[in-house]
């Protein structure tokens, strides 16, 4: 990886900070979690704020190595500007379909950056289908679209198995926010990189099925 970009340093520093303050402050993290009921009551600022907190240090963790790794391709082809349309448009999308999917569950509530995040991992893999990334516990390379995809595996086994207040669901809504809006900023992936735009709405449409048949 080369020089980190100032935004992805902002993003994450944001994170650790709104996080550490969660994880201390009880109060706070229930004022600014994703909740369903204080949000149909107008409360729409935990749409955002949510994705800003983190369950624990392993939950944060994860996250922002993951925003670290693909960053800066969606930085490089989309610019500054694209790259936040990106990052927060899957975030609300991800909080959105959370909130439609457990819209009868008023209790119901999840933390996270998880949306962001794999609207960034899916906005970066349709962009550069070629990357690879390097794992200090694994010694050759690895393709980029299959840590995507195993993203959103590790959101299938979060959902079906309820772990904590992470927002699994969220990593779907963020994959499609990710994938649909780097569509609309960047038509001509169609013509150029069209094998990686279908492969990466297969395991869009297999979580959307799993979901729909109530198998989650």
């Amino acid at each position: 990886m080369g020089k980190i970009d100032l935004i992805t340093v902002i993003l994450i520093g944001a994170n650790v900070l709104i996080s550490y303050k969660g994880f201390n402050d009880y109060n706070f993290f229930e004022k600014y979690k994703l909740q369903v009921d204080p949000i149909n009551k107008g409360e729409q600022i935990r749409l955002v704020s949510s994705g800003f907190l983190h369950a624990n240090m392993q939950h944060l963790l994860f996250n922002m190595l993951s925003l670290y790794f693909f960053a800066d391709v969606v930085l490089m082809h989309l610019g500054n500007v694209k790259f936040l349309i990106v990052y927060f448009g899957s975030l609300v999308l991800g909080s959105l379909l959370s909130v439609y999917f457990h819209k009868n569950e008023y209790h119901y509530s999840a933390v996270g950056a998880s949306g962001a995040v794999s609207g960034i991992i899916y906005s970066a893999i349709l962009l550069q289908p070629g990357m690879k990334l390097m794992f200090f516990m694994i010694p050759i390379p690895i393709p980029a679209y299959i840590f995507g995809v195993g993203y959103l595996l590790y959101s299938i086994y979060g959902m079906k198995k309820q772990i904590g207040n992470i927002g699994h669901d969220a990593h779907f809504g963020g994959a499609v926010g990710g994938y649909l809006i780097t569509l609309l900023l960047s038509p001509w992936l169609f013509s150029t990189n069209l094998l990686m735009v279908v492969l990466l709405a297969i395991p869009i449409l297999v979580l959307l099925v799993l979901k729909k048949t109530g198998k989650m």
